[in-house]
């Protein structure tokens, strides 16, 4: 008998779940039929600012697989058809074509929630002005590069995520006068120490793109469309709102249909992928995991987790037996030409945990100092008091290639190795590409020393 799976949600959680259940099961055994809200599937929202800025274009080079390759695997994909309610006890889900205003009930024997993230909205007024945007689905990255060619003017960000400093110097490229508004110290708190988001503050400003720190947003203003934003003791000028506060996972649908909810608000799945629910599996923004350091659940919004974890839950959906082992939150942009990078935890953060923990910052230049294209590199390393265990990093770079040394702190944490181990790494030298001590070896020393474990 040929069973059915139902996936949710169109893009790399669900697409990665139903392309991996499909290399292990042909269509005589397991049909598989995907619901995608959107107009697009498989594609990439990391990309989309960039879309914006003009670097990508068209936006078709953002997609990966379209559903004309998939329908050519087997797999049917429905865009712009929205799941609105998930039946358990009939294991069935009711689908909404949006196009065709209809509804219909497709039964499933397994069921993947894909729902991915939403944007997190501001319970202010005039937040659903027209003019006022947010930027998750190509839909959205459609729309506001329409706005952004059509300028320039004044473009508010409000937010200093990483998606909200892409898309201010998307507009900024195109000529608008760019301001962000966060109500932090600095930008990108969740990945940076202040001071170190400092640095990408004085870069932007240098960009001529105005960041105004520490400043709450209490409304949006305009009769029909935007015209200015409201903060605590000024209003700024407005004719796009692009909203960046970041993200939740999208959870409604499958929390009314009675799928648990784990502590961070995700659904709660196990190593597998699988929900507490028989037969329903959970991958991408919408699930939690759990951090490799902390040892305790995550919910990151990241598209490496979403299409490893989707690949797992295929996998068993298939008959396979994968499980995924985890994260550290590796991330890594670019703003402004100062790249970016973060893994595992931050000093506070490993406190926060239980983990007692020391960081060390070293400074240096992305290549030997007097190769003519070096530039400042900061890399701050935080290890376990005592054992010297690696537990996370920080990388602002001002020039390129700098960013890039995250990946090795990201495997030296993934496999505990101690910060003095690697201070003493094999690793590549020559003028062009680092001094001959790396900025690395430097960092993980310094922490070793500060940890007490340097031999």
């Amino acid at each position: 008998m040929t069973r059915r799976l139902v996936v949710v949600g169109g893009d790399a959680a669900g697409m990665s779940a139903a392309s991996q259940a499909r290399r292990r099961l042909g269509p005589d055994r397991l049909e598989i039929v995907a619901f995608e809200r959107s107009s697009w599937v498989s594609y990439s929202a990391c990309g989309e600012p960039y879309f914006v800025a003009g670097y990508v274009d068209p936006l078709s080079r953002l997609v990966a697989r379209t559903p004309e390759d998939f329908a050519a695997r087997d797999i049917a994909v429905h865009v712009r058809s929205e799941v609105t309610e998930i039946d358990l006890d009939r294991r069935r889900v009711t689908v909404h074509a949006l196009d065709e205003g209809r509804t219909f009930r497709v039964g499933f024997d397994d069921l993947v929630v894909a729902t991915g993230a939403t944007a997190v909205r501001p319970d202010i007024a005039g937040a659903d002005l027209e003019g006022v945007f947010e930027l998750r689905t190509l839909d959205d990255a459609a729309a506001l590069r329409r706005v952004a060619e059509a300028g320039p003017g004044d473009c508010v960000v409000v937010g200093g995520g990483y998606v909200g400093l892409e898309v201010a110097e998307a507009f900024a490229v195109r000529g608008w006068r760019t301001k962000v508004l966060t109500s932090g110290p600095s930008v990108l708190e969740r990945t940076l120490d202040p001071d170190l988001g400092a640095k990408v503050v004085d870069a932007m400003r240098a960009r001529g793109i105005d960041v105004v720190l520490e400043t709450q947003v209490r409304c949006i203003n305009g009769s029909e469309r935007v015209e200015s934003v409201g903060c605590d003791d000024a209003t700024h000028p407005a004719d796009v709102v692009v909203l960046g506060l970041g993200t939740r996972p999208e959870v409604d649908l499958a929390a009314k249909a009675g799928i648990p909810l784990g502590e961070t608000g995700a659904i709660a799945v196990d190593r597998r992928q699988r929900t507490r629910i028989d037969g329903v599996w959970a991958a991408g923004d919408c699930a939690e995991t759990f951090h490799r350091v902390t040892r305790r659940p995550v919910n990151p919004h990241l598209g490496t987790v979403a299409n490893k974890t989707g690949r797992v839950a295929g996998i068993n959906i298939g008959g396979g037996d994968a499980i995924f082992p985890g994260v550290l939150g590796t991330s890594i942009t670019r703003v402004c030409d100062v790249e970016v990078a973060s893994t595992g935890v931050r000093e506070s953060e490993a406190e926060e945990a239980g983990i007692a923990a020391v960081s060390a910052t070293a400074t240096g230049t992305t290549t030997a100092g007097y190769w003519p294209e070096a530039a400042p590199l900061t890399i701050r390393a935080t290890a376990e008091r005592d054992t010297g265990r690696l537990l996370g990093a920080q990388i602002v770079s001002e020039g390129p290639a700098g960013g890039k040394r995250i990946d090795v702190f990201a495997v030296a944490i993934w496999t505990s190795m101690p910060a003095q181990e690697l201070a003493w790494t094999d690793l590549a030298y020559a003028p062009p590409f680092s001094g001959v001590w790396d900025l690395i070896h430097i960092a993980a020393r310094k922490a070793a020393t500060r940890a007490g474990s340097i031999q």
